[in-house]
């Protein structure tokens, strides 16, 4: 297939469509402006008009002051905001996105939420004629900048199939793992996957630290062996720095591992570890790193 490229981004040469993009946060202002390179006729909303402005000037497009408005005339419609109240503020009601879609248009939802939330979004999409995929992300702020992020999608084969040759301007791996919510339960997979890994990686810096290693040195080391980990290749240095300002911030990861406890608390499984780190979280965000990124866990442990 023919692509264009525009920076050190490919696209490939897909059909032109409207597309609105809901929340220009860290992560949507990015994604939405891939779409925009791609050729796409995007038109965004976000919250701040601001924000919204600032993305204007930098893609072009159009900014609308209500998700309903963004949302007319578009063929898919992107959203990424914060939590499920966020959610639902912008989906949902009079100058909700889904009041403004038409029959056969497609709703995309890349905000981290819960299962529960997705399957009645799904539901009140469905109502109206519309498709409905819940597709959160992973990669952070970084990979929505450099358009390599990876989606976990859950939905109908067929509006799959139609949001994916989309969402590719963003994203290098884009997969549906089931019916509507599985897209959410599987970011929740991955969220506790990252959770025991920061703080394994926290615990062994620490301990190299306390032991008078470099620890530096003993990251590139074992970096080669089986304890490598994509945590450890790009958080290990910048740990042993001190530096925290990656992007994901611990706020939203305890948003993030507060909907893994509900899930849980439903489902039944144990997730112990999980429910510790979160509690390590808390910590950092008492020690006013609420805004850190993940990594600093290992703050809890240096010397005071």
């Amino acid at each position: 297939m023919a692509t264009s490229s525009i920076g050190n981004r490919e696209y490939e040469a897909t059909p032109s469509l409207n597309v609105a993009f809901i929340g220009l946060g860290v992560m949507g202002f990015p994604m939405a402006g891939h779409l925009a390179r791609a050729g796409h006729n995007v038109t965004v909303y976000n919250r701040t008009t601001t924000k919204a402005e600032s993305w204007q000037q930098e893609f072009g497009g159009n900014f609308k002051t209500t998700p309903r408005q963004a949302a007319q005339d578009a063929d898919i419609v992107f959203c990424c905001v914060g939590n499920d109240d966020d959610l639902r503020a912008v989906i949902l009601g009079a100058d909700g996105a889904l009041a403004g879609m038409g029959k056969g248009t497609l709703l995309v939802d890349h905000t981290t939420a819960s299962a529960e939330v997705a399957r009645e979004l799904y539901q009140a999409a469905a109502d109206k004629g519309v498709g409905f995929v819940d597709a959160p992300v992973s990669g952070g702020q970084a990979g929505a900048v450099n358009g390599v992020l990876t989606v976990m999608c859950g939905g109908d084969q067929t509006q799959f199939n139609r949001m994916k040759p989309v969402a590719a301007a963003y994203s290098q791996a884009i997969t549906l793992l089931g019916g509507p919510g599985a897209g959410q339960l599987c970011k929740m997979v991955n969220q506790i996957c990252i959770a025991g890994l920061v703080q394994g990686l926290s615990e062994a810096i620490a301990f190299g630290s306390a032991a008078g290693l470099d620890m530096k040195q003993v990251l590139d080391v074992i970096g080669k062996g089986a304890a490598q980990s994509w945590q450890m290749d790009n958080r290990g240095h910048t740990m042993v720095d001190d530096k925290f300002d990656f992007g994901f911030a611990v706020d939203w990861m305890r948003k993030d591992l507060n909907l893994v406890l509900e899930e849980a608390r439903r489902n039944g499984a144990r997730v112990p570890v999980t429910a510790l780190v979160d509690q390590f979280y808390a910590d950092v965000q008492q020690m006013g790193g609420g805004r850190w990124d993940t990594s600093s866990l290992i703050k809890r442990l240096q010397p005071k």
